[in-house]
């Protein structure tokens, strides 16, 4: 049975209480239509959020719950992970303030895992002040790919645009350690299964992106392609997957030929996030493909800058509270059309 849209559980982690975060989550359920969606559970406590809600002049009513059967739909909920007050500082980096980003994390990544959310949006988080003994993962994808069966893969999204990573926070001079043909595979596999499960794409197209300027140009500026990427892309699509490539990124993304796949792997972080980026207008979402469990995040960072000002965009906070509701729903259909397969009649 697909569960009611308005029955899904968003479980929300309050990144970092001095940037942004607070801000784009309070301005995304200003709009009470939202609430037709979905019913949100902010992990994080109800006084700090009060207090941000009134510094921020954000019109909307939080509903302070102790415990996740308490959750009152048609409301903002916010769940007391904690009871102590913390000093804000717009603006800042403040390491005890790392410490609540984290622990709002770990309680909302907890409560995705035993099901009492249906799936996880994840404000930003300062990847440097979330550090200590208890917590040493470079941010939200690599804590969730331990924490969550399957093999997590970085997918951007916006709209049919979709960029997935090979390699995500790895040094520029360490990703040719992880580009292995069966690395490759793994990945590519994410994808295809995730374009089909995820986007209820039936047959989707992949492109995969070379390393090296100009793809190697044929083992001149570098052999990644003609040793690894071409025969592995080859051998998979002989085997029935639809993946292209390599081809240069540069090109791929100036001449629009992204818009005529489904997804497109690239081999490193900047690769994909800056076209990306360029691409998506500010409206872009990290989806954690991969993953038995649906989390989302907006793309950007927590933007100190300007945090406590109100003048941040909600907009990818937003797209990401919608593709994790769509994704969901896939999900759903998915699980239902391998369960009920259309019976054949002999005839």
């Amino acid at each position: 049975m697909v569960k009611k849209v308005e029955n899904i559980i968003v479980g929300i982690s309050i990144g970092d209480l001095n940037g942004i975060g607070p801000e784009i989550v309070l301005k995304t359920f200003e709009d009470n239509r939202m609430f037709d969606f979905c019913t949100p559970v902010i992990f994080a406590n109800t006084k700090i959020i009060s207090f941000i809600k009134k510094t921020l002049n954000a019109e909307v009513s939080v509903q302070g719950i102790d415990n996740l059967e308490q959750i009152v739909p048609g409301k903002l909920n916010v769940l007391n992970v904690w009871r102590e007050g913390v000093n804000l500082d717009f603006g800042k980096a403040d390491d005890n303030v790392g410490r609540y980003a984290v622990k709002s994390f770990v309680t909302a990544t907890k409560a995705l895992k035993d099901g009492f959310v249906d799936v996880l949006v994840t404000a930003p988080i300062n990847k440097y002040n979330i550090q200590s003994d208890e917590f040493k993962f470079p941010g939200h994808t690599d804590y969730l790919n331990q924490e969550i069966e399957g093999s997590a893969l970085m997918l951007m999204v916006s709209g049919n645009l979709r960029i997935g990573l090979l390699t995500d926070h790895v040094p520029v001079n360490e990703i040719t350690k992880y580009l292995t043909p069966e690395f490759l595979e793994s990945k590519i596999r994410t994808i295809q299964q995730s374009l089909i499960r995820d986007f209820g794409i039936v047959k989707p197209k992949i492109a995969v992106l070379g390393l090296n300027p100009h793809s190697g140009d044929n083992g001149v500026i570098g052999k990644e392609e003609q040793d690894i990427i071409r025969p592995k892309v080859e051998e998979l699509f002989n085997s029935g997957i639809m993946a292209f490539g390599p081809y240069s990124s540069d090109s791929f993304f100036g001449s629009n030929q992204y818009e005529k796949f489904d997804a497109i792997l690239a081999m490193y972080h900047d690769q994909g996030l800056i076209p990306f980026k360029t691409l998506s207008f500010g409206n872009g979402v990290n989806y954690t493909a991969g993953l038995e469990k649906i989390r989302t995040s907006p793309d950007h960072g927590t933007a100190y800058e300007i945090a406590g000002k109100g003048v941040a965009s909600y907009n990818s906070f937003r797209e990401a509270v919608y593709l994790a509701i769509d994704v969901f729903h896939k999900r759903n259909e998915y699980q239902e059309l391998i369960q009920n397969p259309l019976k054949i009649k002999q005839g």
